[in-house]
């Protein structure tokens, strides 16, 4: 019937004897002060662990491009998956371009110089955190993992990735004072978004064949696993490598010194930060509030 409890009654064991009413009293306050203490070493111990798990900050001369130079255009390509492995890389939080500030801002002074003559610098990547070079590194192991064969290394085989050169354990934008970037001319084109799942074409076919960038025709995309982008390739003629000489050119004359297997690639000189790799993440939480921009 509803209501109604039934059972066993609970019982006290033979002997054992039947707390005070002075015990009673006294245990409550002790249970008390185990609680408030047990409490109190849960706050103490919650920033500790907090700090353990913080992910590591950038030095103080570290600064968002954005900050320095906002007219400089940023496609960061390691923050989406329009890239050679074919997903966002580890540790970009954000689309940004940090670098050091002496790589920053001999970057403004090189804009300054194309600005007159009607282009605009563009980068793709910049700092690097070693997080991101790791996963390069896992998927170059992964030799069943092709999906952007087509586009970014059509003629290399995978297995060749490090023996090339291609994919490294270590990389100099890890630095902070490397970059990766382009040229762009004045008025600048909007470019069609990357959708997974088009059709690739080879990185070195025409221009108006691979996929659209706005980029000044530099002979081959950004990131073509191909000895055409090595910066002097002898088959890059005519417009081609008239604008790679003006990209080498005007940065290699403010400190900047180009890989020569590498049409995109610079590091400002002298670094600030030679021998030291860096796994901060791409993000303005990285950088002191005073340079952070976008």
């Amino acid at each position: 019937m509803e209501g109604k409890v039934t059972g066993t009654p609970r019982t006290r064991p033979t002997g054992s004897p039947r707390p005070t009413s002075r015990q009673r009293r006294t245990t409550r306050p002790i249970r008390a002060v185990l609680t408030a203490l047990t409490a109190l070493l849960s706050v103490v111990a919650a920033p500790a662990t907090a700090r353990a798990h913080q992910e590591p900050k950038a030095p103080a001369d570290f600064v968002s491009l954005r900050a320095v130079d906002p007219t400089i255009l940023q496609d960061m390509r390691y923050f989406t998956v329009h890239n050679f492995v074919g997903e966002r890389i580890d540790g970009y939080r954000r689309p940004l371009c940090l670098l050091t500030r002496p790589a920053a801002e001999a970057l403004h002074q090189a804009q300054r110089r194309l600005l007159r003559q009607g282009y605009t610098l563009k980068v793709y990547d910049c700092y690097r955190p070693q997080r991101a070079v790791d996963h390069f590194v896992r998927w170059a192991e992964d030799l069943d993992d092709q999906a952007m064969k087509r586009e970014f290394y059509p003629d290399v085989d995978k297995t060749r990735l490090f023996t090339d050169g291609y994919i490294a354990e270590k990389s100099g934008h890890s630095r902070g004072s490397t970059l990766d970037l382009t040229v762009v001319e004045l008025p600048a084109r909007p470019t069609r978004p990357y959708h997974p799942g088009q059709p690739l074409v080879p990185c070195y076919a025409p221009q108006d064949e691979r996929f659209p960038d706005n980029s000044v025709d530099m002979g081959t995309g950004f990131d073509c696993f191909d000895t055409r982008s090595h910066t002097l390739d002898p088959r890059i003629q005519g417009e081609q490598r008239a604008h790679r000489l003006l990209l080498k050119s005007t940065l290699e004359s403010l400190g900047f010194v180009n890989l020569a297997e590498e049409w995109w690639h610079y590091t400002f000189k002298p670094e600030p930060y030679p021998d030291t790799y860096f796994d901060f993440p791409v993000s303005t939480a990285s950088l002191t509030c005073a340079h952070r921009a976008g």
